[in-house]
């Protein structure tokens, strides 16, 4: 039983090896997750700028420029994530401009196979556990 939880937790740990980049591919749940958390993010960025500004009294120009400070990062990390999504369908990082195209991201399968941006998550972690299966 544990180790069956411990190998689960094992390939939720390789996810997000490299958040900020636009190479390779994610499956839907790291992408569902980076949406989850870009959320989240958003909502902090928005109360951390709030509290800012109230200590510092800034006017409407200082306000505007620190919640920019604060959501560059976060918008930088939801398109890495987006376009990693879009690699895993086969189409270019360009694709996430297409309105409702997030929805595709979330619910459609990824590509079976390798294609060219990557190995296919889900093989990867399946070939490991098939490769210790002899080990044991």
């Amino acid at each position: 039983m544990f180790l069956y939880i411990w190998k689960n937790l094992k390939s939720y740990f390789t996810m997000f090896k490299s958040p900020f980049s636009f190479d390779g591919r994610i499956r839907r749940t790291e992408y569902g997750l980076s949406i989850l958390i870009y959320f989240i993010g958003y909502f902090l960025v928005f109360m951390l700028t709030a509290l800012f500004t109230g200590f510092m009294e800034l006017d409407a120009t200082g306000a505007t420029l620190l919640f920019w400070v604060f959501l560059v990062p976060i918008l930088y990390f939801n398109i890495a994530q987006s376009a990693k999504r879009c690699h895993d369908l086969g189409n270019s990082g360009w694709y996430q401009l297409i309105p409702f195209y997030i929805f595709w991201l979330l619910f459609a399968e990824g590509q079976s196979g390798a294609n060219e941006y990557g190995q296919n998550p889900k093989e990867i972690n399946r070939f490991e556990e098939i490769s210790e299966i002899g080990k044991a």
